[in-house]
């Protein structure tokens, strides 16, 4: 077969010259029109949901979130697999379509059945859909440095979300944009239970003085000579010092002299009193004590220290030894190099017969510098230990291997005319091997693009014309592995 196919072609030589200038041409044409990618995408559309779930440990997201929804998105037309991830408050629902749907319409249909799931859902928790984009889509990580010296890392966290990120999103082809990092402002109200049972106030009358505050509502309408006046009242505010000045709630009676006095005055005077007298403040960790040693990696240093973020104040019954408090230790380690001095390494939690008192952050008390070959070492590791380096390496590997060999094969007639004649009887094996590899080729392109699905396959012929160049190819090497 090989031999007719040599002689056909010498004795049509025309033939094969025109035959091969059409591919060429056709071949240069394909090229400029062939997208190149260094990573490409090679999943299939998907649609993200993302829903928040605060308070809730992953077992908990799993069983009340998770679950409801992948089991609402599968059976959708179009829908070839659903996955999803669950950590801590956060639930993410991957849902794969078909190659070559509509990814906006396919966003629709999920729009339309989250409004089927919700129901099944706990109270507050809302479904939310991520961006268009693929896992390929993160392109670029900005890093923030500061001095601690000069600026704290809540500082830093508001200028990310409140400078960076507005300008980021306004750039042509962003879709999202996600800090990470730093510390997030927040208010926190601390209630001292011996001093509101003196005082006769009731944890509800906080938690609903706190819910009401800061609400504007409306009193309704006045109507006074022809004119309609609107009543509001204002309560939203900025400011610590509204916060601080909430009025919880108050009982008073009537002197017959016309003034006010408390009702439970002298009540709240021994409650005091008892309080003082069987209670104290007690430090039990100073910011200068050095609680542990952190192991650190990518760095000559293999430790750093930590200290508490400030001194550790509480309120002990007297007689405590500050000694018999339990303490347990959240650290991370080892932590990455480099380190910085006052950077959050862990928490600390003080606790009194199985019940936590506080949490303090444990800082680190002095900076480590990374090591820049230790560095570039990991990330050459991470780097070609990635899914899509390990994908697209196998692949050209085999494709070499296929077209090297190809190469010798057809090498076998005019290295003989040159004398060299060794290879002459290796021909056959050369041939059967460059179609064995050829076939793994096609057999990655199937299995890893493709997903073993016929009808991809076949759409996949037509629409990408160096695919069904190849598949043209391989045809043509069929009968002469056959014979």
């Amino acid at each position: 077969m090989f031999d007719f196919i040599i002689h056909t072609s010498l004795r049509q030589r025309l033939m094969v010259l025109g035959l091969s200038l059409f591919l060429v041409v056709y071949g240069a044409l394909s090229l400029r029109q062939m997208p190149v990618d260094v990573f490409p995408d090679l999943n299939k559309p998907t649609v993200t949901l993302m829903t928040e779930a605060g308070g809730m440990a992953p077992e908990e997201v799993e069983q009340l979130v998770s679950f409801p929804i992948e089991s609402g998105m599968n059976g959708m037309p179009g829908v070839t697999r659903v996955r999803s991830v669950s950590g801590v408050g956060l639930s993410i629902v991957y849902v794969e379509f078909e190659w070559g749907s509509d990814i906006y319409r396919n966003r629709q249909q999920i729009a339309e059945r989250l409004n089927l799931v919700r129901e099944q859902l706990p109270e507050g928790i809302v479904p939310q859909m991520g961006p268009i984009s693929s896992i390929m889509g993160e392109i670029l990580l900005i890093a923030l440095p500061a001095d601690p010296a000069k600026v704290s890392p809540m500082q830093v966290r508001e200028y990310a979300d409140w400078v960076v990120r507005p300008r980021l999103l306004t750039i042509p082809g962003i879709a999202q944009v996600t800090p990470i990092g730093g510390e997030v402002r927040q208010y926190r109200v601390e209630i001292r239970p011996a001093k509101l049972q003196a005082l006769g106030i009731e944890r509800e009358q906080v938690d609903a003085a706190l819910r009401d505050f800061g609400a504007n509502t409306s009193g309704g309408f006045l109507q006074a000579q022809g004119r309609e006046y609107l009543i509001r009242q204002v309560g939203r505010t900025s400011r610590m010092e509204d916060l601080r000045s909430v009025v919880l709630g108050a009982e008073s009676v009537t002197l017959p002299s016309g003034g006010t006095q408390v009702q439970s005055f002298s009540e709240t005077s021994r409650l005091f009193d008892w309080g003082f007298e069987n209670f104290s403040y007690q430090t039990v960790l100073e910011e200068a004590e050095l609680v542990k040693e952190v192991s650190v990696a990518l760095s000559k240093v293999d430790h750093v220290s930590v200290h508490p973020a400030a001194d550790v104040e509480l309120l002990l019954p007297k007689g405590t030894d500050p000694a018999s408090l339990e303490r347990t230790l959240d650290l991370e380690s080892p932590v990455d190099a480099p380190v910085t001095e006052g950077q959050v390494l862990g928490t600390l939690s003080i606790s009194l017969e199985g019940e936590v008192l506080t949490t303090v952050d444990l800082l680190a008390s002095h900076d480590v510098e990374a090591s820049g070959l230790l560095l570039f070492w990991r990330n050459v590791r991470n780097f070609f230990s990635s899914t899509a380096v390990k994908v697209v390496g196998i692949a050209l590997l085999v494709l070499a291997a296929a077209l090297v060999l190809l190469w010798a094969t057809l090498s076998v007639t005019p290295a003989r005319r040159l004398g060299w004649s060794g290879l002459l009887r290796h021909r056959r094996k050369l041939g059967l091997y460059a179609f064995f590899y050829t076939v793994l080729h096609v057999l990655a392109w199937a299995a890893w693009d493709r997903g073993w699905i016929p009808a991809s396959m076949w759409a996949d012929l037509w629409r990408r014309d160096f695919i069904g160049v190849g598949a043209l190819a391989v045809l043509c090497l069929i009968p002469l592995a056959v014979t």
